[in-house]
């Protein structure tokens, strides 16, 4: 079983943090799903500081969500703890985790995300900061290091570890590599030898077998997967299930996809308002799409439309086509 400090996951399976994805909405579903652990989308600590309306929404945490981690980001000490402190005192998210991993310029630029990675001085200060400022269990998720010149994953988690850091995820890429070429879990593997607090694995997981295979071979206490769960929260589920029975429960049906789509839509149109959610939904329809038949046209058409039940009308206009040919067929 995985402890996360004073917190026991039901699963090692972990849904990955991702920007511009893991709001309520999908994380509501991926825990439906099974997901042992959900992480909500990296927040700013200055967007909390300067209590940014967007930022501090981005805090809200559905009672059904726990346990849920919120991931802050932030340069700083001193604004980093402070962060670290409102989301201590005014949310009911059960663990605080900090954001070593995140690639994109603009934020390395501020000395934040995955720019920690070169300077594990400065990681055992933040995250020992942190920890002494806050009651919640306190996380770190990074890469295995910034380039393949600079890979300090075992110090920079052991790092961790001294300040009081309750785990650690760890990515298999370099911030060099961004989300290209493979991930190292051997690196990853090295990892969890050299620290005793749990280490979750992320990194190429993709089907519930490959989640198996990297818990047995590299001994990590948990797999976190990210892509694999984009409009396919089966993945979740059907992994959680091989963990636990043995068994690969079958994949859904294109229905069955669609019916879930919708459901994440009227839970983002509560969440942001149609005009806002239908746009943001474009995206992840695709993603509920993919290894369907023939979704060329019915994606197009979804690139256009600005209403909820044109949404629904174009997805399950395509269920009932793809039905009606299966039945042809047979």
């Amino acid at each position: 079983m995985l402890k996360i400090g004073d917190i026991t996951l039901k699963n090692p399976v972990v849904l990955a943090p991702m920007a511009g994805v893991c709001n309520p909405a999908f994380r509501l579903i991926a825990k439906e799903f099974g997901a042992g652990l959900v992480c909500a989308e990296m927040v700013s600590d200055k967007g909390i500081l300067y209590e940014n309306e967007k930022s501090l929404k981005m805090l809200y945490v559905d009672e059904r969500e726990k346990p849920l981690s919120l991931q802050i980001f932030g340069g700083e000490r001193e604004s980093l703890v402070a962060a670290a402190k409102y989301v201590d005192k005014n949310t009911n998210a059960d663990i605080i985790d900090i954001n070593m991993g995140c690639p994109v310029p603009k934020i390395t630029k501020c000395d934040a995300g995955a720019k920690w990675l070169l300077d594990p001085d400065k990681i055992y200060e933040m995250v020992a900061a942190t920890v002494d400022a806050v009651q919640k269990p306190v996380t770190v998720k990074m890469r295995i290091g910034w380039d393949d010149d600079h890979i300090y994953a075992v110090k920079n988690a052991q790092a961790v570890e001294r300040a009081g850091g309750a785990a650690v995820a760890v990515h298999g890429r370099t911030r060099v590599q961004m989300y290209e070429g493979t991930a190292d879990w051997d690196i990853i593997g090295e990892v969890k030898k050299n620290v005793s607090i749990p280490v979750i694995g992320n990194g190429d997981i993709s089907t519930p077998q490959e989640a198996k295979e990297r818990l047995e071979k590299y001994g990590v206490d948990g797999v976190m997967i990210g892509r694999a769960a984009l409009g396919n929260p089966w993945m979740l589920y059907r992994t959680v299930q091989y963990l636990q029975n043995g068994e690969i429960a079958p994949e859904p049906t294109a229905r069955e996809k669609m019916n879930i789509c919708m459901l994440h839509m009227d839970r983002l149109i509560e969440l942001k308002g149609e005009d806002v959610a239908v746009r943001e939904m474009r995206k992840h329809a695709a993603w509920y799409l993919k290894g369907l038949q023939k979704t060329g046209s019915v994606r197009n058409e979804i690139n256009q439309t600005t209403t909820r039940d044109n949404m629904s009308k174009l997805l399950f206009g395509y269920v009932d086509q793809l039905e009606e040919k299966q039945q042809r067929i047979s």
